[in-house]
């Protein structure tokens, strides 16, 4: 049986990644997604979300949104750890991780977490998406609002994990107000600055935003960087973080 013509290399890739957030608009973008034909890279904690749907209000990585991390994973797309709670860093305190969480059971007060415990708050998600899918979760993770430290990335590093940024042009600005950062600016802004080798950032929905960014403004960006010659690929195949394998063993 004769193959099909084979893709053409990606040579001018930029990385397109999504945190989690509320969820409201999560399978939306999957069909842009699946519509396109990109691959992503999903950054995942346990988030609080809004009903979708048939789901119920609850969670992002709850029995209700199992099904479709797993029909995620079968697509092949690349997944790391967003730590479970959304643990937001805000300095060190006696040698220890000064975390304000936006998720879990106490959002908004700080709690205070030494090496082994923030190591096994990024492990969180990594049991949960192995649980949810049956793939094991790569040693990659982004920390909330990108928030580290030298002390935090070398504690992290010690115990397998690699931390991923995003480029600066690579911000999207889901997260921005509507008021005064219209879905047409993010677009136009986008389009201007996104060049090849760009880690790019958006969500699963934020909040605070009025006006929808996805699929609104990622539909258009996927058709405008393609057709600037740039190609989609997820962290899989990024330099930096091709190499890293499965996440560490408890």
């Amino acid at each position: 049986m004769a193959s099909g013509p084979a893709r053409a290399a990606c040579t001018q890739p930029v990385y397109l990644t999504f945190d989690t957030g509320h969820m409201g608009v999560a399978p939306l973008i999957d069909r842009v997604l699946d519509q396109a034909q990109v691959k992503a890279t999903f950054f995942l904690a346990n988030e609080r979300t809004q009903p979708v749907g048939e789901r119920p209000s609850g969670t992002s990585l709850d029995d209700h949104w199992a099904p479709w991390w797993k029909a995620l994973a079968r697509k092949g797309h690349d997944f790391g750890s967003h730590t479970w709670d959304h643990g937001i860093y805000r300095g060190m305190v006696e040698g220890q991780f000064k975390l304000v969480p936006t998720a879990g059971p106490n959002p908004g007060k700080p709690v205070l977490l030494d090496a082994q415990a923030y190591c096994a708050e990024l492990a969180r998600p990594a049991q949960r998406f192995e649980q949810m899918t049956g793939q094991r979760m790569r040693a990659i993770f982004r920390a909330p609002g990108g928030k580290t430290s030298p002390a935090l990335l070398a504690a992290v590093q010690r115990c397998g994990w690699h931390h991923v940024p995003w480029t600066d042009a690579g911000f999207l600005g889901d997260e921005l107000p509507s008021d005064r950062y219209p879905n047409d600016r993010l677009l136009k802004q986008a389009l201007q600055r996104v060049r090849a080798g760009d880690i790019l950032l958006a969500h699963l929905g934020i909040w605070s935003r009025q006006d929808a960014w996805a699929p609104a403004v990622l539909q258009p960006l996927i058709q405008g960087l393609k057709a600037k010659g740039l190609c989609f690929a997820t962290l899989r195949d990024h330099p930096q973080y091709r190499m890293v394998g499965p996440v560490p063993s408890p």
